[in-house]
Formats: C-alpha cells, sequence, structure tokens
C-alpha cells in the first residue's frame, strides 16, 4: 500500500448528521454550536473550536462532575464553534445511542464519552453501604431526547435483572431500575476474592449494561 492509498484507506467520513464512529475507538461529533464531550477526550478537531471545562457537582445544564466521597472527578467539557470534533478515550470501544424524547438511562460517569447539548441530565448516587465503602457509586442520568456517546472496554453486553454485577464493571442501565449496593456475606480470610461490593437489581423489567473489564475502584 503506497502512500496515497494509505491516507485514503484511513481517510475520515465527514457526511451524515449526528454522532459517527469513524472506527470502533474513534467518534466523530459534528458541532455547529455547542456538544458536550469528557474532558481530555479531544484527539483532534476541524474549524473553529473553543472548549470550556465544566466542574459544577451540581449538574444539570450548568456542569458535570462525577464526585466521589474520594474527591476524585470526571469532568466533561463544552466544546463550542462548528467543525467536527474526534474524541476518544484511552482506547475503549465507542457506543453511540439515540435517545427519543420519553427515554433515558443511568451511565456510570467514567463511561460517559460525549452527548448532545440537548440532552439533560443529572448527577445521582447509587445508595451506599456505610459500614462496607466510604460513599456510594456516582451516576449520570441522561434524558432524550438526543444522541450519546458511550466507552466501553471490549464490547459491553445487555442483562436482563434480577442480576448481580460488579460495580467497577457495571456500565449503564435504564432509570426504572434502583440498584443497591449489596456485600459478600462471606468472610474472607486471609486471600481476598476482590469481590467485597456488588451491585443488586432486583426488578425484572429493564437492561443492565456491563462490560468485560474492571475499570478499578469506583467505590
Amino acid at each position: 500500500m503506497n502512500l496515497e492509498e494509505f491516507t485514503a484507506a484511513n481517510a475520515t467520513d465527514d457526511g451524515g448528521d449526528g454522532f459517527q464512529k469513524e472506527n470502533k475507538r474513534l467518534l466523530d461529533v459534528p458541532v455547529d454550536g455547542t456538544a458536550m464531550v469528557k474532558a481530555g477526550s479531544m484527539v483532534a478537531y476541524t474549524g473553529e473550536m473553543e472548549f470550556t471545562g465544566k466542574a459544577s457537582a451540581e449538574g444539570g445544564i450548568t456542569g458535570f462532575v462525577k464526585e466521589a466521597v474520594s474527591g476524585e472527578g470526571t469532568p466533561i467539557m463544552e466544546a463550542t464553534g462548528r467543525g467536527h470534533l474526534y474524541v476518544a478515550d484511552q482506547g475503549k470501544k465507542v457506543q453511540v445511542v439515540e435517545l427519543g424524547a420519553d427515554e433515558s438511562v443511568s451511565v456510570n460517569g467514567n463511561d460517559v464519552l460525549a452527548f448532545e447539548d440537548r440532552v439533560g441530565y443529572e448527577i445521582n448516587t447509587v445508595g451506599s453501604i456505610s459500614e462496607a465503602i466510604s460513599g456510594g457509586l456516582t451516576n449520570v442520568y441522561l434524558s432524550g431526547p438526543g444522541e450519546i456517546a458511550l466507552s466501553t472496554h471490549g464490547d459491553p453486553v445487555a442483562l436482563t435483572p434480577p442480576v448481580t454485577t460488579d460495580p467497577d464493571a457495571t456500565v449503564a442501565w435504564s432509570t426504572n431500575l434502583s440498584p443497591s449496593l449489596t456485600t459478600n456475606k462471606k468472610l474472607e480470610i486471609g486471600q481476598q476474592s476482590g469481590e467485597f461490593v456488588q451491585m443488586r437489581f432486583d426488578s425484572e423489567e429493564g437492561f443492565v449494561l456491563v462490560q468485560p473489564y474492571e475499570e478499578g475502584s469506583q467505590l
């Protein structure tokens, strides 16, 4: 393959409207006004673009941050301008979802890659077990209409509850579910399993999206 063939084979496809996956790990966000993307996710852009960090823990239209008791955060930045913005998240795979006007999803803050500015969002915390952990799991409610993009390690799988999951592998779930944090009731002596805290989804409706990878302690 010569240089001309190589660049042609790897050229972007700027046609069409809305979020577009250039490949499994790179997202093209057409910006004509404002878009919200994960801070630090920009790899390139065309046209004119300005970026403003968002660090409000209050959510809503004023900003977004995954705020754990540990003080760790995963902020979103606002991209304003006109052009094509290319974003990626540490080589994770990109998943694009179109939310209808009456649809919403709850997402682990670390797995939110981008969403249209018309998408509503707010911060919430899953009920925690104070005896087991310091604080709870902070997640983001995203409500349509509009497109959202999630990032996952590998290909995710959607499970039907009732189901129990590892918080570090749990990407998203339908907002009709009210998960609770539980603990491994068996006392471990010596070698630890690493599965002390778990998420329990008891409803028989909805879905839970998990990835074949543990992000590292979110709790």
